[in-house]
């Protein structure tokens, strides 16, 4: 089990934007938390199924990143140069065909999330080209 960071008060840190991204076997929780500071942060957690045995249930292996903000200009300047770079070396990259980028699969959280705060956009304005 993963052990949770909790904050002075023993809660969670507050969850005050996020958004899910199902791509493939693997979903993708882009979580804005609150630090005690007041501070806002992007902890992206990729989760991915396993199945351990046929009669057992299903567990997740989950890996964070925790981004701030002072970190989110260098981070999507970087994110672009590797998409360009494996663009120009592979070719457009096409989508999955079942991801559609407007809507959030509720149904596809697992468990750990489902008490979390709704799923919202978020990549949509980081990564928004004018």
């Amino acid at each position: 089990m993963i052990e949770k960071r909790r904050n002075d008060s023993g809660t969670e840190p507050e969850i005050v934007y996020s958004r899910s991204v199902k791509a493939g076997k693997r979903i993708y929780y882009l979580d804005v938390k609150k630090a005690r500071n007041e501070d806002l942060y992007l902890c992206i957690t990729e989760s991915k199924r396993k199945l351990i045995g046929e009669n057992e249930a299903p567990q997740f292996e989950k890996h964070k990143v925790f981004l701030y903000k002072e970190d989110f200009a260098h981070f999507v300047e970087g994110l672009e140069d590797v998409i360009s770079y494996v663009k120009a070396n592979v070719g457009e990259i096409e989508n999955r065909p079942e991801w559609v980028p407007e809507t959030s699969d509720e149904n596809a959280q697992e468990e750990d999330h489902k008490e979390d705060a709704p799923r919202k956009r978020l990549f949509g304005k980081l990564f928004k080209k004018d």
